[in-house]
């Protein structure tokens, strides 16, 4: 198959290395002029389970590039997704466009520019590091399903062609993926992941398995969930993990080396997702009227790094 994938950051150039390295044709596209030079001198270079492994996949500026491909797969930032969108309202013939993204809203942004039928999405909790340009660390394996973008009660996952295709694509590449009908369940069920996760790392600067072996922010990450799964809960979200809680501390020991994409944001000076994340259970918290003391505090104070960037002592 002919994949595009867009945001060469550690998923993006996990993603576009394995499934390069499966047989497909793969092009990344970036906004960044030095990386794609990079990308294109060196190719990627991905650490594994398997070992270590290099391979070479054109990387572009140029959005027409990708005007061939099947299936785009969307790996930004969520608050980068509605210039994607724009970007892409003019590429044909309608490729089938797939969020991988962390948080919620990415598949409402991408439906109010492109055809809804050709939007999917989906969750992974595979873990990736950034340890450089094109360069990758393979972190963590775990759980991937995909499904449609805007759910009709007719649906039936199972039987897509195209569907079961992506899913075919993901899974011989080392992703073993998994379809669901409703969206939103699958959505949310990840931002619990990200939830306990993200903000936590961000704050301690510790790696993903670590959170759990401290008495202090396991309770926090326990509270956090718990938040989540409330506000989830009162929106009617049904959760694909029985027990919620106990998938997320999963997925910190499968991931325990996993330096989270909030802290390598935080690490580089970036701005982070928790808008998209802790802020989302914040805002429908407390519209809600559910009371979200621990993702309140959690969104306030990675905003406050954010913000505090070259001020704080030891960048004085």
């Amino acid at each position: 198959m002919k994949i595009g994938i867009i945001g060469p950051g550690a998923m993006g150039c996990l993603l576009a290395g394995k499934i390069a390295h499966a047989g497909n044709k793969v092009t990344l596209l970036d906004h960044l002029r030095e990386r794609v030079e990079i990308l294109n001198h060196q190719g990627l270079i991905l650490e594994g389970f398997e070992g270590t492994f290099q391979v070479k996949v054109p990387a572009t500026l140029d959005p027409s590039d990708l005007s061939q491909t099947e299936v785009i797969i969307c790996c930004v930032k969520a608050y980068d997704t509605r210039t994607v969108a724009e970007t892409l309202q003019g590429i044909g013939p309608n490729p089938f466009v797939l969020t991988l993204q962390n948080g919620v809203g990415n598949v409402e942004i991408l439906g109010n520019y492109l055809p809804k039928e050709k939007i999917l999405a989906g969750i992974t909790s595979h873990g990736a590091t950034d340890l450089g340009p094109g360069h990758v660390r393979h972190a963590g394996q775990g759980d991937t399903f995909i499904g449609y973008g805007f759910f009709k009660d007719d649906d039936d996952p199972a039987g897509d062609r195209q569907l079961n295709q992506v899913k075919a694509l993901l899974s011989e590449s080392g992703f073993v993926t998994q379809l669901v009908p409703k969206i939103e369940n699958l959505i949310w069920s990840k931002l619990l992941i990200n939830i306990g996760i993200n903000a936590l790392t961000a704050l301690t600067h510790l790696q993903n398995g670590k959170l759990i072996e401290f008495p202090g922010t396991l309770k926090i990450l326990e509270e956090a969930v718990q938040e989540g799964i409330l506000v989830g809960q009162k929106k009617g979200v049904e959760f694909i993990y029985p027990d919620p809680l106990t998938q997320v501390k999963k997925v910190c020991r499968l991931t325990s080396t996993n330096v989270s994409s909030m802290l390598q944001d935080i690490l580089k000076k970036n701005k982070t997702e928790i808008d998209f994340i802790n802020g989302v259970v914040m805002r429908e918290g407390l519209d809600y009227g559910i009371p979200v003391p621990v993702n309140v505090l959690l969104t306030r104070l990675v905003k406050t790094i954010e913000e505090s960037y070259g001020h704080t002592v030891n960048e004085r």
